[in-house]
């Protein structure tokens, strides 16, 4: 070892505790979707990471962070604009490469990184443990391709994120596309049967609960499968339009039912409701939990939010009637003076169609 590099490596020593440690910070889900953003298929980065793959090369990719020149050592300085060409062909050198901050501009290449080595780290070969342990030092985000193993990891703060291949991607979100398109099918059935529960005043809680549980299962399902349809990029761009299909009104529908049938603020249910997770969803006390309700208790009356929103009334003349008249039975057995007083001639005309072309449903 040479004595500039021995003197390097004693400076380096001296600087290392005053950079800060970022290894206890954990990664937020909203940094790690940002970070997804950037790597999905159709940016440039992408290509290039699939570029060397294919060349069966590995790779360490770090993006610039403040404190980073402090553990680099050798190397050139490039500071050119980033290709997936210009990258793959640095990637046949040893060293690792730096990007800027923004991804748009390559600003070294085949540098070594000595990141503090008390940091922990559950890799054990010798460019896996620099990434985890740079991206732990540093709370940057690091890229570490396997020249053996042809895999894509990336490494930020505390978390390893492994990159699937496409058509890894695209068969898991087919998967799910089938499972929603199931649990939306259910939805509506169950939406149907409540409808006519509401309307002819055969009021069911069970009813109720079965409608928000499977409303409930479809917003966890997208929620846990929200990774994959991001890295699908424009990859899935018909797959991704049919699943915004499913999925409309879903939770429209589910929050003026939790409105009709809680005995809480809405809004504080719906929050227990987000609370749990895919399984618990499936547990019918969870739904009647979050609504402060009892299995055995009878539900007499609701406002009908829910009903009546399909109508023309505003949200302020259904509040209007609601209050007037009590119950959405109230409203639906009332005379047309009584609706006339609230909402106008006009409006009663349209609304009483409204409602029998509904129950004709």
């Amino acid at each position: 070892m040479s004595d500039e590099l021995i003197e390097k490596k004693e400076v380096q020593a001296q600087i290392m505790p005053t950079i800060v440690d970022a290894s206890h910070h954990k990664a937020t889900k909203e940094e790690i979707i940002n970070i997804l953003k950037q790597v999905i298929p159709g940016t440039q980065i992408r290509s290039a990471l699939n570029g060397i793959v294919q060349a069966k090369k590995g790779a360490l990719i770090i993006i610039d962070k403040t404190g980073l020149d402090n553990i680099m050592d050798g190397g050139f300085k490039v500071n050119c604009k980033l290709t997936p060409q210009r990258l793959v062909e640095l990637s046949k050198m040893d060293g690792a490469i730096v990007l800027s901050d923004d991804l748009k501009r390559i600003t070294h290449a085949n540098v070594t990184i000595y990141p503090d080595t008390k940091i922990s780290t559950n890799e054990t070969g010798t460019r896996h443990k620099t990434a985890e342990r740079t991206a732990k030092m540093l709370g940057t985000f690091v890229i570490c391709l396997s020249e053996r193993k042809n895999e894509i990891n990336l490494y930020y703060k505390n978390i390893k994120y492994p990159l699937k291949e496409t058509h890894e991607i695209v068969s898991k979100a087919m998967q799910m596309l089938h499972l929603l398109e199931k649990q939306r099918e259910l939805f509506d059935e169950y939406l149907l049967q409540l409808n006519l529960h509401e309307i002819y005043d055969d009021l069911s809680l069970e009813q109720s609960c079965k409608v928000i549980q499977k409303g409930a299962a479809i917003e966890k399902l997208l929620e846990s499968h929200e990774k994959t349809l991001l890295e699908l990029g424009n990859e899935g761009f018909a797959l991704k339009q049919r699943i915004r299909e499913l999925i409309k009104g879903v939770s429209k529908e589910m929050n003026l039912v939790v409105k009709d049938y809680t005995k809480l603020n809405a809004n504080k249910s719906r929050k227990l409701l987000e609370a749990l997770n895919y399984e618990e969803t499936l547990n019918a006390e969870n739904i009647l939990i979050a609504l402060a309700q009892r299995e055995t208790e009878r539900i007499s009356s609701i406002k009908g939010w829910r009903i009546l929103e399909k109508t023309s009334l505003t949200e302020r003349e259904i509040g209007e009637l609601t209050n007037k008249l009590g119950s959405l039975k109230s409203v639906l057995s009332a005379h047309e003076s009584d609706l006339v007083h609230t909402i106008g001639e006009e409006k009663m005309k349209i609304f009483t169609k409204e409602i029998e072309k509904i129950k004709n449903q």
